[in-house]
């Protein structure tokens, strides 16, 4: 009687931390999608008007948009979550004791500037350096993606990965052949794309919002940032697939910048393998 008594006691107890644990998740990505929506409307605001742009240090532009976007999420943040980190590409990284929010304003500036409908804002939230809530986030096109608590919604609708387990039938994206800082990255994405079935480039950030939904089986990138990766790995995960660098590692803050994402654990293995060959 003792016994049962302390055993229900305990599985109340867990189911507790469960309920509360739960809650509170649904409460950030609650937030993260209200950061979500001021990123879209300012994105809106100056997307196909005409504007000047920098370049920084590593030539890559950098906008008025960028600029206000991140400072609008950043300044939610420290109003609603002043004990959470700040890790944004045009702003840096600011400590917290309590989860890390990563920012990335417009994911694909470039596209942005000249018109193209697919740029993107990512937004993660990191606990203990785990990728808890991701969100994938299309301004122009009225999507969103939105990776926590073992599922990925599209717009509010479940969504899932294709599980494609061969290579020869695969669909096969990455950003773009500019991004391959040396031959043999280059050489080793081209080995294993021509071994597919389609091969595509462009997109920025879309073509993981596509795996997630589906839609394409293996995204493959060599230079990416940590504000670039860590948004999407709950969206893909959450939908059933895999995201790693080039040696099968889980992705963290301290990852390089080589990135693959798959639709199945047959397909990765398989991509890795060719990669190195």
């Amino acid at each position: 009687m003792c016994i049962c008594v302390v055993m229900s006691c305990h599985i109340v107890l867990l189911m507790g931390k469960t309920m509360a644990h739960s809650t509170e998740t649904e409460t950030l990505v609650a937030f993260a999608e209200q950061i979500a929506d001021s990123a879209r409307g300012l994105a809106l605001q100056y997307f196909r008007t005409t504007f000047e742009f920098e370049r920084k240090a590593d030539e890559s532009p950098v906008t008025i948009a960028d600029k206000a976007i991140e400072t609008a999420m950043r300044a939610a943040i420290e109003k609603r979550y002043p004990e959470h980190g700040i890790y944004g590409e045009e702003t840096g990284r600011t400590s917290g004791n309590e989860g890390l929010w990563v920012l990335d304003p417009i994911d694909g500036t470039k596209s942005f500037l000249t018109g193209m409908p697919l740029f993107g804002a990512l937004i993660a939230f990191l606990r203990s350096g785990d990728p808890e809530i991701g969100i994938i986030e299309m301004p122009a096109l009225g999507e969103r993606w939105v990776g926590a608590g073992g599922k990925t919604k599209l717009n509010g609708k479940e969504v899932r990965v294709s599980d494609q387990k061969s290579l020869e039938d695969a669909m096969v994206y990455t950003t773009s052949p500019d991004f391959y800082k040396s031959e043999a990255d280059w050489g080793a994405f081209d080995r294993v794309s021509k071994l597919a079935a389609i091969r595509r480039f462009g997109g920025d950030c879309y073509p993981y919002a596509l795996l997630a939904s589906g839609h394409c089986d293996l995204v493959i990138d060599p230079s990416m940032m940590p504000y670039d990766f860590l948004p999407l790995v709950p969206v893909i995960e959450n939908a059933g697939g895999l995201i790693t660098d080039w040696d099968g590692n889980a992705l963290t803050l301290d990852s390089g910048d080589h990135v693959i994402a798959a639709s199945s654990p047959w397909l990765l293995e398989r991509a890795l393998k060719e990669l190195k060959r």
